[in-house]
C-alpha cells in the first residue's frame, strides 16, 4: 500500500513539474532559454516512477485495502518530503547552466518544499524563468503540504487517512472544518488559492510584472522566502511592494480555521483564538520595539537603515513579518546583522517562536508558547497550593495531559537536536558558535537567513557538503514538526 501511496504522490509531483515545463518552453521560444529540457526529462522520469509505483502496489494489495497504522502513516509523511526533494531537484542537476553538486541541488529542493528559503544560488537573475518559476513552486506545494494538496484533488481512497493529514499539518491537532478529510483538505485549499490570487493581484498592480507577482505571490503565502531577484523584494525598491508582501506573511501566518469561520459568518469564532490573539499582539509589540531600536540606536553607516518616520515603521514592520512568518524576504534595509545586537538577538527569538498552529508559517509555534507559560503559570500555583487540581485551558477546552507532555517533550527534544548539532557544525565543519547557532535555528524554524557568515547579506554557497545534509535533515524536522520525523529512525517504522 505505501508503494501505492508514494506513486500517487509522485504523479502529483509530475503534474507540477509538466506545468513549469510548458513555461519554460514558452520562454524558450521567446528568449532561447534552455532549462526546458532539464524539466521535460524530470518530469518523465517523476511521471514514469510514480506510475510504475502505483502500479506495483496494486498489484501486490489485489482487492484487499488495509488500513494503515498510525506509525505507517507517520512513516509515509515523513518519506514523501524526502522522496519528492529527491526528485524536485533534478532540474537543477539536469540544467547545465548550474554547476551544483547532490548536496547543493538537495538543499535547495528541500529548502524549497520546507518554505526555509535560504539558497545556493549566488545569481538569482541569471536563472531562466522556469528554475525561478520551479523554486516558488516547490515553496507553495511546501506551504500547505505536499499530502494536505493530494488530499483534496486526488480521488483515491488510499489517501484519505486522517493520521497522514495531522502529521504533515504543524501543530498539535486540527480540529476539522468538515466532517472528512478530504472536504477539510479542500476548504483549506480553496483558502489557499483565494490568498494566492489575491496576493499576486495585490503585487501585479503594483511595479512587478505577471512573472514576477506569480513567483513571489506563490512564495509569500507559502511564508518560503524564494524571489525572481537576488535583492529579494528590495529589488522594486517600493514601499507598497513591502507594505502588500508584510501584510500577505501576517495573513499567512494566522491559523487558516479563522479565515474558514468568517467566510461562514461565524467571525465570533474567530475572537475566540486564543493563538491568534497572542501573535498579532505580539507582532505589534515587537513591531513597535524595532521601531524603537531604530529610533534611539547609533549605526556606523556600513549597512542600509531607515531614517524618516515611515521608513522606520515599514522597516520595522517588514523585518517583524519576514521574520516571525519565517519568510525570510529582504527589504531595502534588511541586514539585521548590520544593524548591531540589539536586533538580532529579538530576531532569533522571533525565528524561534514563528507563526500560529495549521499556517504555513515556521517556528516553535505561538499555541506552544502559550501551553508552555500557561504551564509554568500552574506550577508557580500548585507550589503555593500543593493540594489543588488545576488544568490547562486553551482557547475555552481543557488541554489533557497527554497534549502537554507532548509540548514539554517537543521542547526538550529541540533543545537537544540544538544542542548537537552546534556541537557538529563547530567541532567538524569550522563553523563559529554565532553563526552555527544562528543557522540552526534558522534551519530548524524555516526561516532563511542566519546569523554571522550566514547572516542576511550572505547565503549557504560556502557551506561544506555535510553542512548541507545536516541542514536539509532540520529543515524538515521544522516544517514537519520532529516526532513525524525522528519516527522514521525508529526499526519499527520500516515494519509497519
Amino acid at each position: 500500500m505505501k508503494k501505492s501511496i508514494f506513486g500517487i504522490l509522485l504523479m502529483l509531483e509530475s503534474i507540477f513539474l509538466a506545468f513549469t515545463t510548458l513555461v519554460a518552453l514558452y520562454y524558450h521560444y521567446r528568449w532561447g532559454e534552455t532549462d526546458w529540457k532539464a524539466f521535460a526529462l524530470t518530469t518523465a522520469i517523476t511521471f514514469t516512477s510514480g506510475f510504475l509505483l502505483t502500479c506495483y502496489g496494486h498489484t501486490k494489495m489485489g482487492r484487499s485495502r488495509p488500513e494503515l497504522s498510525r506509525g505507517g502513516s507517520f512513516t509515509i509523511v515523513g518519506m514523501t518530503w524526502v522522496v519528492f526533494s529527491a526528485f524536485g531537484m533534478l532540474p537543477f542537476l539536469f540544467y547545465e547552466g548550474l554547476d551544483v553538486d547532490v548536496a547543493s541541488a538537495y538543499f535547495e529542493t528541500m529548502s524549497g518544499f520546507s518554505t526555509m528559503g535560504a539558497t545556493i544560488i549566488p545569481d538569482i537573475e541569471a536563472m531562466p524563468h522556469g528554475i525561478l518559476l520551479w523554486r516558488s513552486m516547490m515553496q507553495w506545494m511546501g506551504g500547505l503540504g505536499i499530502v494536505v494538496i493530494s488530499f483534496a484533488v486526488l480521488p483515491s481512497r488510499d489517501l484519505k487517512n486522517s493520521t497522514m493529514f495531522i502529521a504533515e499539518m504543524s501543530g498539535l491537532s486540527i480540529n476539522r472544518l468538515q466532517p472528512k478529510i478530504g472536504a477539510t483538505s479542500r476548504r483549506l485549499l480553496l483558502i489557499y488559492l483565494i490568498l494566492t490570487i489575491a496576493c499576486i493581484f495585490m503585487f501585479w498592480i503594483g511595479p512587478m510584472n505577471l512573472f514576477d507577482s506569480l513567483c513571489f505571490a506563490l512564495s509569500t503565502i507559502a511564508t518560503g522566502g524564494f524571489g525572481t531577484h537576488t535583492a529579494s523584494i528590495g529589488f522594486f525598491h517600493s514601499a507598497y511592494v513591502e507594505y502588500v508582501c508584510a501584510t500577505f506573511m501576517i495573513i499567512s501566518s494566522l491559523n487558516f480555521g479563522i479565515f474558514y469561520y468568517l467566510s461562514i459568518l461565524k467571525g465570533r469564532e474567530c475572537l475566540k483564538n486564543e493563538e491568534v490573539k497572542a501573535f498579532l499582539f505580539t507582532v505589534m509589540g515587537l513591531v513597535a520595539i524595532f521601531c524603537l531600536l531604530f529610533r534611539f540606536s547609533t549605526f556606523d553607516g556600513s549597512v542600509a537603515i531607515p531614517h524618516t518616520g515611515e521608513d522606520i515603521f515599514r522597516t520595522s514592520l517588514f523585518h517583524v513579518a519576514t521574520i516571525i512568518s519565517s519568510s525570510g524576504f529582504q527589504a531595502e534595509s534588511y541586514d539585521y546583522v548590520g544593524w548591531g545586537t540589539a536586533f538580532w538577538m529579538p530576531t532569533v527569538v522571533m525565528m524561534i517562536l514563528g507563526g500560529c498552529t495549521v499556517s504555513t508559517s515556521g517556528g516553535m509555534k505561538m499555541m506552544r508558547v502559550l501551553i508552555y507559560l500557561k504551564y509554568a503559570i500552574r506550577e508557580f500555583k500548585v507550589h503555593l497550593h500543593p493540594h489543588a487540581v488545576i488544568s490547562i485551558k486553551f482557547n475555552g477546552k481543557v488541554i489533557s495531559e497527554q497534549h502537554i507532555r507532548r509540548v514539554i517533550s517537543y521542547l526538550i527534544i529541540y533543545v537537544f537536536i540544538l544542542i548537537i548539532s552546534c556541537a557538529l557544525l563547530t567541532m567538524f565543519m569550522d563553523f563559529d558558535l554565532t553563526t552555527a547557532f544562528g543557522a540552526v535555528v534558522s534551519s530548524f524554524g524555516n526561516t532563511g537567513p542566519a546569523l554571522g557568515d550566514l547572516g542576511p547579506a550572505n547565503n549557504f554557497t560556502a557551506v561544506p557538503a555535510a553542512g548541507k545534509w545536516l541542514f536539509s535533515f532540520l529543515m524538515l524536522i521544522g516544517r514537519l514538526e520532529i516526532f513525524t520525523v525522528l519516527f522514521l529512525f525508529m526499526p519499527k517504522a520500516w515494519r509497519l
